[in-house]
C-alpha cells in the first residue's frame, strides 16, 4: 500500500458519517465574520439611492471647465437656464443643486422650454 492510500485511509476514517460541507461552512463562519455586512450594504444602497435622485444626476446638465472653475448648465443659456459653478466639479454639481431647488419664475421657465 502506498503512502498516499494510509494518509487517504486515515483522513476518511475520520470524516466518515460527517457532512463535510457543514464543516466548511462553520469553520468559515467562524474564520470570516461578516455578519455586519448587511447592514453596511443597506446603508450602501440608501446612499446610492440619494445620490441617483439629485437634479445634476437627473437632468444630466452640461459640465464643462472655465479657467480654473466648473460651470454645470441645463437649459439654453445661464440667464434662462439652471447656472451654477464651482472650484471642483462636485462643488459645481453641487451649486447645481441648490440653484435647482431654488427654483426659477415660471413665466420665464414656462417660455423658454416650451411650457415644460
Amino acid at each position: 500500500m502506498s503512502d498516499y492510500q494510509a494518509i487517504y485511509d486515515a483522513v476518511r476514517s475520520r470524516i466518515s458519517g460527517g457532512n463535510i460541507g457543514e464543516a466548511v461552512r462553520d469553520i468559515a463562519l467562524q474564520a470570516f465574520d461578516i455578519s455586519h455586512m448587511k447592514v453596511v450594504l443597506q446603508q450602501e444602497f440608501c446612499i446610492a439611492a440619494q445620490e441617483m435622485q439629485r437634479p445634476c444626476v437627473l437632468f444630466k446638465p452640461t459640465i464643462q471647465a472655465d479657467g480654473d472653475m466648473w460651470t454645470v448648465l441645463l437649459g439654453p443659456d445661464p440667464q434662462v437656464g439652471i447656472f451654477a459653478t464651482g472650484a471642483t466639479p462636485a462643488e459645481a454639481m453641487a451649486a447645481f443643486d441648490q440653484e435647482f431647488y431654488k427654483g426659477k419664475p415660471q413665466a420665464s421657465a414656462d417660455a423658454s422650454w416650451g411650457g415644460r
